[in-house]
């Protein structure tokens, strides 16, 4: 009943306003002199004076807070390929989000294309309009040889939010989830059901940041080598993972796993299973709008930690708490791309949020709703990208 209401109570807000964003002057035009500067003639000396600087596009125009935010509509949470119309609510709020948490201007692009090349040949001939490129709804695997290439092929950082927003925020639950269990990253064995994106990106991420017992589910079995079924994708997960080589269904690797990550699908996970994990299992049951295990059903066979991606439940894994605060950083940074490092060191920043003291079963994420938290993440990023680009020009000479 609560999600019909919400449901309804949405469609009712976006029919009253139409639409969620809109684009504002920053100043108003109350004379024929104001006229005059923002337009003909005082505009042709602004174009010259970045046709002669073209880094100063960033300063003299939108461009240096502009966020592109790019679907092709065929991998919306919770709704599948409904097409880049039907995806554009979720692109606008979207914006909404980067403005109201990074103070950063953000646009909503859906293209009405699938194939991965001319994606990418779009999403190229846009970049002159923005700073940095969020990829949004996406499908697997297209979305890691369109993010691969853009981020090789454009000098402005690009970031598939499905994939490392997820792993970010994962990776900051789980820091803190291992403090308070009393466990380390290199013994925590830690299976991850979903081998799709955001699965992929978070087993990467986790590898990156120091585990190292780790396996992916995908609903054809476990990600194994060998198996006839894996994309190329899987086939690379499946030299870095499942150390034992094991092979079948999620039942075969589940026990005495002290962590599941789910990213999967409604109820995926069976309060059987979670028995079968280790003590104080630290389950993240992430599928929405219906997780893999609703979190009094794990807590009742025995998991000592749940999170959910719902606002309903304690520690929601919202990508809200990476993206604003990753992108602030990189473009106060001046940085070209999104590395893995920053990825790791906005997860700590992250974690570092609450306390020791004040973690609890029921408290190992900040909410959401805390603004604090992308002015943290922005300023650690920030901090990465600058000791990175000294290293890399001091490598240059």
């Amino acid at each position: 009943m609560a999600i019909k209401k919400h449901t309804s109570e949405a469609v009712e807000l976006h029919e009253r306003l139409n639409g969620k964003i809109e684009i504002t002057n920053r100043l108003p035009i109350q004379s024929e002199e104001d006229l005059s500067l923002v337009y003909t003639p005082g505009v042709a000396d602004v174009c010259r004076e970045i046709e002669e600087n073209p880094g100063k596009v960033n300063t003299l125009t939108v461009r240096g807070s502009m966020i592109g935010v790019v679907t092709d509509g065929s991998a919306v949470l919770g709704l599948g390929d409904i097409g880049p119309k039907a995806a554009m609510p979720v692109m606008e709020g979207k914006c909404m989000l980067f403005k109201e948490f990074g103070g950063l201007n953000a646009f909503p692009i859906c293209l009405d294309e699938k194939d991965p090349e001319k994606l990418i040949n779009i999403i190229k001939s846009l970049a002159p309009t923005f700073a940095g490129i969020n990829l949004e709804d996406i499908s697997a695997p297209r979305c890691f040889e369109i993010e691969a290439r853009l981020k090789e092929e454009l000098d402005i950082p690009v970031f598939h939010d499905d994939q490392h927003g997820t792993a970010i925020v994962v990776l900051a639950g789980l820091i803190n989830a291992l403090k308070y269990t009393g466990r380390k990253r290199d013994k925590a064995k830690v299976v991850i059901n979903g081998a799709g994106a955001a699965g992929i990106s978070i087993a990467k991420l986790l590898l990156s940041a120091g585990f190292t017992n780790i396996t992916l589910v995908s609903l054809e079995g476990i990600v194994a080598k060998g198996e006839p079924w894996l994309n190329s994708q899987q086939e690379e997960m499946a030299s870095w993972t499942n150390l034992e080589n094991k092979t079948g269904k999620l039942d075969n690797v589940i026990e005495k796993a002290d962590v599941f990550i789910g990213v999967s699908g409604p109820n995926a996970l069976r309060p059987l299973q979670v028995r079968l994990m280790k003590e104080r299992a630290i389950v993240f049951a992430l599928a929405n709008p219906v997780p893999e295990i609703y979190p009094n059903d794990a807590l009742g066979a025995g998991a000592e930690i749940v999170a959910t991606g719902r606002s309903d439940f304690p520690n929601q894994v919202n990508n809200l708490l990476a993206f604003p605060g990753i992108f602030l950083g990189a473009l106060n940074a001046g940085a070209s791309d999104i590395t893995e490092e920053m990825k790791i060191t906005a997860a700590e920043a992250i974690a570092r949020l609450i306390p020791e003291d004040q973690l609890k079963p029921s408290y190992i994420i900040p909410g959401p709703l805390n603004k604090k938290v992308a002015r943290i993440v922005a300023e650690a990023v920030e901090t990465v990208a600058q000791k990175q680009r000294g290293v890399k020009q001091h490598g240059s000479t």
